[in-house]
C-alpha cells in the first residue's frame, strides 16, 4: 500500500469514529443514569426497611402510637406513609414510600416488620 492510498483511507473512515461515538455516548450516559436510579431505588428500600424495623420495636415496647410512628417516620425515606396495626399478639409496621425517579421510573417501595409485643412475652397461655 503506498502512502497515498493509506492517506486516502484515513480520511474516509474519520467520519466513521464521530458516528460511532455519537452512538455510543448517549447510550453509556443512558446506563450510568439507569445504574444511579437502581442504587437510589434501593437505598430507599433499605431506609424503608430500617423504618419499619424501628416502628415494630417501638410499638412492641408499648410506646403511644404517635412516637412509634415518629420513630418509623424519622427513619423513612421523604414522603413515606406508615401504617401501625395490631394482631393479637402482634404488632405490625407498614411503610411505603415512593421510589426516586420520574413518572415512568417512580415504583411504591414497600417494607413490613412484624414484632412480638411485650406483655405478651413469656406468658404461659
Amino acid at each position: 500500500m503506498c502512502r497515498s492510498e493509506a492517506g486516502e483511507r484515513a480520511r474516509a473512515d474519520s467520519g466513521y469514529v464521530t458516528a460511532e461515538a455519537a452512538v455510543v455516548v448517549p447510550a453509556l450516559v443512558l446506563f450510568t443514569m439507569a445504574l444511579i436510579w437502581a442504587l437510589m431505588a434501593t437505598s430507599a428500600q433499605i431506609q424503608c426497611v430500617d423504618a419499619a424495623r424501628a416502628g415494630a420495636r417501638a410499638a412492641a415496647r408499648q410506646e403511644p402510637a404517635g412516637a412509634s410512628v415518629a420513630a418509623a417516620r424519622q427513619a423513612a425515606p421523604r414522603g413515606a406513609r406508615v401504617t401501625i396495626g395490631r394482631e393479637g399478639d402482634l404488632v405490625r409496621v407498614t411503610v411505603e414510600a415512593p421510589s426516586p425517579g420520574l413518572g415512568a421510573l417512580s415504583l411504591t417501595l414497600r417494607a413490613e416488620a412484624v414484632a412480638a409485643a411485650e406483655e405478651s412475652v413469656g406468658v404461659a397461655a
